[in-house]
């Protein structure tokens, strides 16, 4: 099978399952669309940090939001 688990990484690189058995993994606007073969689907903001596909394992990123005090200088 092709599938994979997907994973997210918090800010202190602790690794946490979001989905199991994804079989589509799309980019779209600065966010990760994900859709396992039960038809679920996740949205997340954040990048893809790894992909281990003989390990059957994604693992991303949060995207973090700009802070207002940077976007004001």
């Amino acid at each position: 099978m092709c599938e994979a688990n997907v994973y997210l990484m918090d800010e202190d690189g602790k690794e946490s399952l979001l989905l199991e058995m994804v079989d589509k993994v799309k980019p779209e606007k600065g966010r990760i669309v994900l859709e396992n073969i039960f038809g679920q689907q996740k949205i997340v903001k954040a990048k893809i940090k790894e992909m281990a596909l003989v390990e059957h394992k994604i693992l991303l990123e949060k995207v973090l939001p700009k802070s207002k005090s940077k976007a004001n200088e």
